[in-house]
């Protein structure tokens, strides 16, 4: 059974820092490329970035471009998220996700972050 499952969020003050993991299981996490999205209070879901297989390319909105890094330890079946300079408009409910290509698609169940003084 494939898991996903967020954690790490929480309130943080503008201009701070956390770190968002994302523990796979039920799936060959090395095979597959792993996404971030998020979606803030009454907006559509957004990718914020996308990592490779093998973690050797990284893409982001380019909103956090320079903020946020992704990450992954495919030893450990893990992703991670790590936000720098954080903004009030980053607060959003932030999902780790990934496609098979026939079609179906995984996502977690969220982890919140609010940005705010």
């Amino acid at each position: 059974q494939v898991q996903l499952v967020e954690s790490g969020g929480g309130l943080v003050q503008p201009g701070g820092s956390l770190t968002l993991s994302c523990a796979a299981s039920g799936f060959t996490f090395g095979d597959y490329g792993m996404f971030w999205y998020r979606q803030a209070p009454g907006q559509e879901r957004e990718r914020v970035g996308f990592i490779t297989p093998d973690g050797d390319r990284v893409t982001y909105l380019s909103s956090v471009e320079g903020r946020f890094t992704i990450s992954r330890e495919n030893r450990n079946n893990m992703l991670y998220l790590q936000m720098n300079n954080l903004r009030p408009n980053d607060t959003a409910v932030y999902y780790c996700h990934f496609r098979v290509s026939d079609g179906r698609t995984y996502w977690g169940q969220g982890t919140q972050v609010a940005v705010s003084s």
